[in-house]
């Protein structure tokens, strides 16, 4: 697994993924909401992805250094 998540190809299908997802969930699941809204939860899970992300990597450190 070392090497698929360090390798660009991984990277870019997981990218693709997401982007067909987003296109997916915004057609489907959030048709009567708010385009700010899910702007913001779209944003929320951007966020929890990256955060596990570095966390897994433990690159992790405090906003003062």
């Amino acid at each position: 697994m070392k090497f698929a998540v360090g390798a660009w190809q991984f990277w870019a299908l997981l990218s693709a993924t997401f982007a067909a997802l987003t296109a997916i969930f915004a057609k489907v699941g959030i048709e009567n909401i708010n385009s700010d809204f899910a702007t913001l939860i779209r944003t929320v899970v951007i966020l929890g992805v990256l955060s596990a992300i570095i966390a897994a990597n433990g690159q992790w450190q405090p906003l003062s250094s």
